[in-house]
């Protein structure tokens, strides 16, 4: 169990964060707000909590583990979850805490300073808080829009096979999406109800999103070639 350091300026000045952590990550939890954003750039697919069968929502930016597609030079280019802006960061109620010993603290003098000017919150800080309220605040309101399309049977096992030129297929298995054919049966009224919640939008940009895992196979398949991404 890590060893939990409650945010302080003099205790933490020197800690430096690196964004090249996020090349070893290849899921991130994403909340409702997230989706439209993400959907830009990456698959979204719901999938369950190992410990409670809990679903959660997230993006796929590798189809292994410890392995990201998208980075460029250990870095992801574009759009960032507040998952992994905020790694080596939690909230303990209001308070934020820090993790030291994460891999997001870069070393050698690499990384972003977490304040500026000996006294302020810098960019780098900045981005973590506006991440943490990001999840705080969503984490909710996204467990309650998934409740609402499971409780009108809208999410359903997805089978994703790929093949590679290696001859080597690789199975994505234990994740789930939104059925649109569902959600064309709905009645009215259900229909009406997830469509004023915003439940409807994310169930189109997420079954929208699939495209995106062409675009991870094809770069796969590319490096696997020894071609450039």
């Amino acid at each position: 169990m890590a060893e939990l350091e409650m945010l302080d300026l003099q205790r933490h000045a020197d800690l430096r964060l690196s964004r090249a952590v996020d090349s070893g990550r290849h899921f991130a939890q994403i909340v409702a707000e997230e989706f439209v954003p993400a959907a830009a750039h990456f698959p979204i697919l719901f999938t369950k909590r190992p410990d409670t069968g809990a679903f959660y929502a997230g993006v796929i930016m590798g189809l292994e583990p410890d392995s990201n597609l998208r980075a460029v030079d250990g870095l992801l280019p574009d759009w960032r979850p507040a998952d992994l802006e905020r790694q080596g960061f939690f909230l303990e109620g209001d308070t934020i805490v820090v993790d030291r010993d994460h891999a997001a603290f870069a070393g050698n003098g690499g990384g972003e300073p977490l304040f500026a000017d000996g006294a302020t919150a810098a960019p780098a800080l900045r981005r973590v808080q506006i991440a943490l309220r990001t999840l705080q605040d969503g984490l909710p309101a996204t467990d309650a829009a998934i409740a609402r399309l499971m409780r009108h049977r809208l999410l359903e096992p997805i089978d994703i096979t790929l093949n590679f030129d290696d001859g080597q297929p690789l199975r994505l298995e234990g994740l789930y999406t939104v059925s649109l054919d569902a959600v064309q049966a709905l009645p009215d009224a259900a229909a009406l109800e997830l469509f004023r919640a915003g439940d409807l939008q994310l169930a189109y940009v997420q079954s929208a999103s699939l495209r995106h895992i062409r675009t991870l196979a094809r770069i796969r398949n590319d490096r696997l070639a020894g071609l450039p991404a």
